[in-house]
């Protein structure tokens, strides 16, 4: 039987060997999102797997748009799990997210209908080594309503340009004779007593600290109405213009978010023009 079994020859094309006719098989590669795509909608949860991940062009009807894909880094990359909301991991992502949407968008996407938006990998996502982050950017309805809106085309240098996106003029709607109720976006133009003016950076203090002490937000925002309309920053300010603040909420300061958007206040004339560049003469002591 041996010498019989010996003696057969293998069929045509066969070499009797078998391992090593097989393909190699490709090495296994994490999910990463891509930039300069968009999005019509995404899940309420802050973790994107390859099943929920469904990006369109951005020519099209869309309500994000990604802007920059960064990866965790440092002890948080080991983590078994994604980064969570309030954690040091999400406080640097957002830190990084802020920085690139601001170059993108030629300005501090706080200055214009804008809001940002962070996701992480889905669990399955990151056990498989995925360790991005991806800043998305979406417009919004207006600056008291934080509602995405439907729009077409991307976001690029969108805050160079003037309004509808960037904010400007407003007329203030008191309510209780000191408290903002709503800001009504107007021409410049039309009768008004408030405008953007830019952001100012509030110190990286607890949130209960920043909300016992906002007068310190209006103090920063009195500097920074001062340079925006060139006029001194010195103890007559305070009688040139009141300041309007909008400031981040507890979890977006969780976050790492510090930006107040501050807004000059002129509660005593109707202003018809900006205030932009007006120097002393247009913004007067009172």
């Amino acid at each position: 039987m041996a010498a019989l079994l010996a003696g057969c020859g293998n069929p045509a094309g066969v070499d009797g060997k078998l391992v090593d006719d097989w393909k190699a098989q490709p090495e296994a590669t994490p999910f990463v999102p891509e930039v300069g795509v968009c999005h019509l909608s995404l899940p309420d949860e802050l973790y994107i797997s390859r099943a929920n991940y469904n990006p369109i062009d951005c020519a099209t009807e869309h309500h994000f748009e990604t802007v920059f894909v960064g990866q965790v880094s440092g002890t948080a990359a080991d983590a078994t799990e994604p980064p969570k909301a309030s954690t040091e991991a999400a406080r640097a992502a957002f830190k990084e997210c802020n920085t690139k949407v601001n170059e993108y968008l030629g300005g501090d996407w706080r200055g214009g209908r804008l809001d940002l938006y962070i996701y992480y990998p889905a669990t399955q996502a990151w056990e498989g080594g995925s360790r991005w982050f991806r800043c998305d950017v979406a417009e919004i309805e207006s600056l008291d309503v934080n509602e995405v809106k439907r729009r077409s085309g991307n976001l690029k240098d969108v805050l160079k340009a003037a309004a509808p996106i960037a904010y400007g003029c407003f007329r203030a709607i008191i309510s209780g004779g000191t408290s903002i109720s709503a800001m009504n976006a107007v021409t410049c133009g039309t009768a008004h007593g408030a405008e953007f003016a830019g952001v100012w950076t509030a110190p990286d203090t607890s949130y209960a600290d920043f909300e016992k002490n906002t007068q310190r937000a209006h103090d920063g925002c009195r500097g920074v109405v001062a340079k925006w309309a060139k006029v001194p920053n010195d103890g007559n300010i305070k009688f040139r213009t009141g300041t309007i603040i909008y400031f981040p909420d507890e979890d977006e300061w969780a976050n790492g978010d510090r930006g107040v958007q501050c807004f000059m206040w002129i509660s005593d004339q109707d202003l018809r023009r900006s205030m932009k560049g007006a120097g002393p003469g247009a913004l007067r002591i009172r």
